[in-house]
């Protein structure tokens, strides 16, 4: 007899929602952890750019070796810092992350990525469109080839995967799913190919680019298909839709990127709730028809609305500040990885001992999002602005 989670004592399907945003994935990691070690195994992940390699690290391996390889490719990528970020001030922290920010735009980092040094791409060249990048991201290839078994991931009976791209040619979403063809490292890699900085990746003839430049919160992707019964969606957001007004250079990028990659959850959760209410007020209407008006296309009709069921949404958003950093998808450094890690790790603890879902819901509830409560700001690395 199965033993019962009591975090999960229905037996809910559970599905991660992973987001893009660069070396800010550390935070998935952690959250991930806490996820692990409480045996909330996701039964569906869906990532982009980032949030797909982490995807692809968590369903592409047996359980007792995903933790390990979600560290493993996190200590490949993290850049060495110049100093003990624990025992310097804030001020010396960030000037390592600068030059350490600065080092990593010059060099690429290991394991992910690497400049193009003789292309004349950063000139105004033609090049060929696969190489059509300041970057080259054949090392992220090779890195996935290692730690995600592949063969595992696209074994039937396994995780679900989804990561999610854009078409180049026609602007269009795609959604690359374990459940309807077999990954690659190629699948992956095309999720996070954000432009001019990485190369478009040609799969089945198509070029693809990073899924964030459609939508950076493929929550949209899990509304669309949401299974039969109650759905507990663990939701990570890795940028703040709000934000202070900008007074800097700095800060204007930062806020500008803030808006553009930040979760769109709130308008798609509305439109899902609506479409909710309307499938929950045609069944009632159907059912106070006369049992000698209805007939079995109606029943399929309804069917094919969709389930009944409440979804809930746990969403943990990333609070660090990056002392307004334009470049922090960018800052790889050891110290940074590290802090964010544990603040993922941290924020899910506090989820997972909240466990909002476990409360009633009336039966007709779409969606309930659960949010975090509010904890005293720390001063942490990385974390400071």
């Amino acid at each position: 007899m199965k033993k019962i989670n009591p975090l999960n004592p229905d037996n809910l399907r559970i599905v991660l929602v992973l987001q893009g945003g660069g070396a800010l994935g550390a935070y998935q990691a952690g959250v991930y952890q806490a996820l692990h070690e409480h045996d909330l195994v996701p039964d569906w992940i869906v990532g982009t750019s980032i949030g797909a390699i982490n995807a692809a690290l968590i369903a592409g391996n047996e359980q007792a070796n995903r933790l390990h390889k979600v560290k493993a490719f996190w200590d490949r990528v993290a850049h060495p810092d110049n100093v003990d970020m624990s025992l310097v001030s804030d001020q010396l922290r960030r000037s390592n992350i600068w030059f350490n920010t600065l080092d990593t735009v010059m060099r690429g980092v290991r394991g992910f990525f690497s400049p193009r040094l003789f292309s004349g791409f950063a000139l105004g060249m033609q090049v060929v469109p696969d190489e059509a990048s300041f970057y080259d991201t054949s090392e992220l290839k090779s890195t996935l080839a290692e730690l995600v078994d592949f063969d595992y991931l696209n074994a039937e009976g396994g995780m679900r995967l989804t990561v999610n791209a854009v078409n180049v040619r026609t602007g269009e979403l795609a959604h690359f799913d374990s459940q309807s063809g077999a990954l690659t490292p190629d699948h992956v890699r095309a999720s996070g190919a954000l432009p001019p900085a990485f190369p478009p990746v040609r799969i089945d003839g198509e070029l693809y680019w990073d899924g964030g430049l459609y939508s950076n919160t493929p929550l949209e992707s899990v509304l669309n298909e949401l299974p039969s019964g109650d759905t507990l969606c663990f939701m990570v957001d890795l940028w703040s839709a709000e934000g202070p007004e900008p007074l800097t250079m700095d800060e204007v990028s930062t806020r500008q990127k803030d808006v553009t990659f930040a979760s769109r959850s709130k308008r798609h959760i509305d439109d899902y709730v609506q479409t909710h209410t309307l499938q929950n007020k045609l069944r009632q209407l159907y059912g106070r028809l006369p049992k000698g008006s209805r007939t079995a296309q109606d029943e399929t009709d309804l069917l094919a609305l969709g389930c009944d069921a409440t979804l809930h949404i746990v969403r943990l958003p990333y609070a660090g500040r990056d002392w307004h950093m334009a470049a922090k998808d960018v800052n790889f450094s050891k110290g940074s990885i590290e802090w964010r890690w544990d603040q993922g790790y941290r924020d899910a603890m506090r989820a997972l001992t909240h466990a909002g879902w476990l409360a009633y819901v009336a039966e007709e509830t779409a969606v309930v999002v659960h949010e975090l409560p509010p904890v005293p700001e720390q001063t942490a690395p990385g974390s400071v602005g």
